[in-house]
């Protein structure tokens, strides 16, 4: 590689100001969906960290999925809400059919996915923080409201069992679609 064609290092924060950037559209489609509801066949999926400081999920999924979860919020889901000043989402859902609140540290999030649309968000430092020597844990501010119910994600059905799933099968893997 010439000197010409190397990357020059950026003194700037690009990187972490476009995943900012990326995670605020995220946080506006919650609100909006918080405030007015999904419009048409829009709905979401939100993939985080579930062990992060902050994050309260119910034991039993926290169990099954020590890492990291997807939800889907399309149907069966209330008191969706996105807290700026306390960097915190909330949700409601039943899994299994018992309600449960989930609360999720906006910095906890890893993915959000409209399917309808094909729009797509990944926020590596989420990814990168956990991989990260663990911290004290603190209670999130929030945690209070959220009961120790078992919850689950909204199916395709309104009245089908829960699922939770994996972005995988949305992912693009290198050498395919001509990238």
């Amino acid at each position: 590689m010439t000197e010409e064609t190397r990357q020059t290092e950026s003194l700037l924060p690009y990187d972490s100001w476009t995943e900012d950037a990326m995670r605020e559209v995220a946080l506006r489609a919650l609100d909006h969906a918080s405030e007015h509801g999904l419009p048409g066949e829009h709905h979401f999926y939100l993939t985080f960290r579930t062990d992060l400081p902050g994050v309260s999920i119910p034991a039993h999924l926290k169990a099954r999925y020590p890492e990291e979860m997807t939800i889907v919020l399309q149907h069966q889901f209330w008191d969706l809400k996105v807290d700026r000043s306390q960097g915190f989402v909330t949700a409601g859902l039943s899994f299994g059919g018992v309600p449960a609140t989930l609360v999720i540290p906006i910095a906890a999030l890893t993915a959000f996915w409209d399917p309808h649309v094909r729009v797509g968000l990944r926020f590596p430092s989420a990814e990168s923080s956990a991989r990260e020597p663990a911290q004290a844990a603190q209670p999130a501010p929030m945690a209070e409201q959220a009961e120790e119910l078992p919850a689950a994600a909204p199916a395709e059905e309104a009245e089908s069992p829960a699922q939770v799933v994996s972005l995988d099968a949305f992912r693009r893997r290198p050498g395919r679609d001509g990238a």
